[in-house]
């Protein structure tokens, strides 16, 4: 067996001895062959390189078709402005994106806040706008190249500039790129470095970049007054100005001029075309210098080759296997990876256009993370801050509460919750649902999530809606009461008249039959009110003046503010315009403003009645009258405050009043579209605040329900 395994290595080592000795006397033989073979090796070579730049300059410009079509799809400058924004981050070779409208007019300007203000201001602007503006007379989708631009470093930069079409719901324009096409031509500049390679790189406008050998670009630009002493490298231009593909052998004497040594050069030229857009042309010059050393070497690593072929090929073996065992399970990493990645931004788009506000937190309590509904109402320094930065306004006590809630919850490793509790989360009182929802502690950037919901709106909404109901109620038991004891109340009253009439004003039981009588009418003038709250009659409206309307209440309530002590006070100002308003329904809402505040003063104190114009703070919003009714009286309690306009509630002493004066005034006020709004402090008194619409035209009437 060990004779056989050593003929078998002795017949391996002679039929490699054999294949060294043909090789080396196939090289020496025909040299010509092998500077041929040089030669298409240089081309394969420059070849694969100009591919992989072709495929750079490719992707530029399929970013560049995807922006015009972001562009053309319905959406805000806000929106496209963002979505390009994100390409410019990504793309770290694209520097400044200027987007025209079809006119030829700039929409908006991005520029990379990591480039200098050397690449990105000046005239590269300039440069940007005139590249779009010609690119709008382009077929849509083509790409048109600019030259280099002369005002950004290094010569490498270009403006990449394409039209694209409207569609039905965008508009048409243009989209540039200012691009640094250096890293695009890296596959090239990786064959210049090597012994005894130049480099002819010519751009899309025939001008030679940065990357070529600067004896070669002194002969590009020399090369028509001194074509006779270069007559190869003539050759050669012309062929790469054609867009051609091959090698030119460039002989020694012509290959000294040129800066390439006394050797024959074998110089590779191809073509690199962009779809839709202009091309480049790549020359590598190599000397057959290599050739000699090339032998030799070639002749040693047959040789080496030759004994060490058999265990190579062994391990070459299981190196492709475990090779392609990596390469899929690569291939499976990066199918994960951009999976995840597309569930992120999917998430993080979701978590942005809801209502509700959410917040991450790390480990050690700091902002990660927050949507766009609490981005706006928090700091912008808020992420990677504590809790207390995010919410200054936000007593400490309340900020403290919110970490116990969140410490808590990732304690007790389950979802922890504050329900419609009042919070001065923002500076001012608000319903919040907070909600603390631990995650797992894989990932320390995020270990809970704070979840605000703002329940202000659907507080204030059941506050009506209960407010609702209860005027229903009222409705439904005015009827009844009227229907049930009206008829009888009268009887009882007629009776009492007769029996009154009967026994004369000098009877002893005379005054106990008025106190009947008054009191009936008491209850008598409740039902009235009652029914007038619960059958409204609908409102015709007219233009009324409103100083002899104020005027005249004053004079009517003249008598029971002497009466009470209180000094009456009406001020109108002068060019104050019509109200639209059923005149007697307004008075009636007057008189009991000024009544209810009389009896909230003490004697001593003041009544003031105000109107002022209320001019729009914007476009489209509410304009009219604004008239207010100021005591110095009392005051009502905290606890009330929403409870006034309520039915039957009263803060006057029993026998006082009914609890339906405000509640009429809030539906007559609300009956003619206006707004009613009440500030009170125990102690400092009172002020009922009306905003009421004011007549439209002189001769204008509406009838409002």
């Amino acid at each position: 067996m060990n004779r056989k395994a050593l003929a078998s290595v002795l017949l391996l080592c002679i039929a490699l001895v054999s294949v060294v000795a043909g090789v080396v006397h196939l090289i020496r033989r025909d040299r010509a062959a092998l500077v041929d073979q040089f030669a298409s090796d240089r081309k394969a070579q420059v070849e694969a390189a100009a591919r992989e730049v072709a495929d750079a300059l490719d992707d530029a410009a399929d970013d560049l078709r995807f922006a015009g079509e972001l562009l053309s799809r319905p959406g805000t400058i806000a929106e496209h402005r963002r979505e390009l924004l994100a390409l410019l981050e990504v793309v770290g070779q694209y520097k400044a994106i200027v987007v025209l409208d079809s006119q030829g007019e700039q929409r908006f300007a991005i520029m990379d806040r990591r480039a200098g203000p050397a690449v990105t201001r000046g005239a590269v602007g300039t440069v940007l706008t005139e590249t779009a503006r010609e690119a709008l007379a382009r077929t849509p989708g083509d790409i048109l190249t600019s030259p280099p631009v002369a005002a950004a470093p290094g010569g490498w930069f270009r403006v990449f500039a394409t039209a694209y079409a409207p569609s039905e719901d965008g508009p048409g324009g243009s989209v540039a790129v200012l691009v640094d096409t250096e890293p695009s031509f890296a596959a090239l500049k990786l064959i210049a470095p090597q012994p005894g390679a130049k480099l002819l790189l010519i751009g899309a406008h025939g001008v030679p970049t940065p990357a070529s050998d600067p004896v070669l670009m002194d002969w590009h630009k020399r090369r028509e007054a001194e074509a006779g002493s270069i007559p190869a490298y003539s050759e050669l231009l012309a062929h790469m100005r054609a867009g051609e593909r091959g090698t030119v052998r460039i002989p020694e004497n012509e290959a000294a001029l040129l800066g390439l040594g006394s050797d024959d050069v074998i110089a590779a030229y191809t073509d690199i075309r962009m779809r839709g857009g202009a091309h480049w042309s790549v020359a590598t010059f190599s000397s057959t210098r290599e050739l000699r050393a090339h032998e030799r070497g070639v002749i040693l690593r047959v040789a080496l080759g030759a004994m060490l072929v058999t265990f190579f090929l062994s391990v070459f073996g299981a190196y492709v296997f475990v090779a392609s065992r990596r390469a899929v399970a690569l291939q499976e990493s990066r199918r994960h990876a951009d999976r995840l990645a597309h569930l992120h931004e999917k998430t993080q788009k979701i978590l942005d256009n809801i209502p509700t506000g959410v917040l991450a937190l790390s480990a050690t309590g700091r902002i990660t993370a927050v949507n766009q509904a609490l981005r706006e109402r928090l700091p912008p320094t808020a992420v990677g801050a504590l809790l207390s930065e995010a919410f200054p306004h936000a007593p400490a006590a309340v900020v403290d509460r919110l970490a116990s809630l969140v410490e808590a919850a990732c304690s007790a490793e389950r979802v922890l919750s504050l329900h419609g509790e009042p919070l001065p989360l923002f500076g001012e009182e608000g319903q919040y649902r907070i909600q603390a929802v631990p995650l797992e502690r894989l990932d320390p950037e995020v270990r809970v999530l704070l979840v605000v919901e703002d329940l202000s709106n659907v507080h204030a909404l059941e506050s009506q809606l209960l407010r609702a109901e209860k005027l229903a109620t009222v409705g439904i038991l005015a009827a009844g009461i009227a229907h049930e004891i009206g008829t009888p109340l009268g009887v009882v009253r007629g009776r009492a008249e007769y029996v009154q009439g009967k026994l004369g004003p000098q009877h002893p039981q005379a005054a106990g039959m008025q106190v009947i009588i008054d009191q009936i009418d008491r209850v008598s003038r409740t039902i009235r009110q009652l029914l007038d709250f619960s059958r409204v009659q609908p409102a015709l409206v007219r233009g009324v003046a409103l100083e002899p309307l104020l005027r005249g209440a004053q004079e009517l309530l003249h008598g029971e503010a002497e009466r009470r002590k209180v000094k009456l006070e009406v001020e109108v100002p002068e060019g104050l315009p019509s109200l639209s308003a059923d005149p007697d329904q307004l008075q009636q809402v007057v008189l009991n403003l000024a009544l209810n505040a009389c009896d909230a003063c003490e004697p001593g104190g003041s009544v003031r009645i105000a109107a002022h114009v209320e001019a729009p703070v914007e476009p489209g919003a509410w304009s009219g009258v604004r008239m207010t009714v100021r005591d110095d009286g009392r005051g009502i309690p905290p606890e009330s405050l929403n409870r006034v306009f309520d039915p039957f509630f009263t803060t006057k002493k029993r026998g006082q009043g009914t609890g339906l004066g405000l509640t009429m005034v809030a539906q007559i006020v609300r009956n003619h579209g206006g707004r009613i709004e009440l500030e009170s402090e125990p102690g400092q008194g009172t002020c009922v605040t009306l905003w009421w619409p004011a007549t439209p035209l002189p001769s204008e009437e509406r009838h409002a329900v």
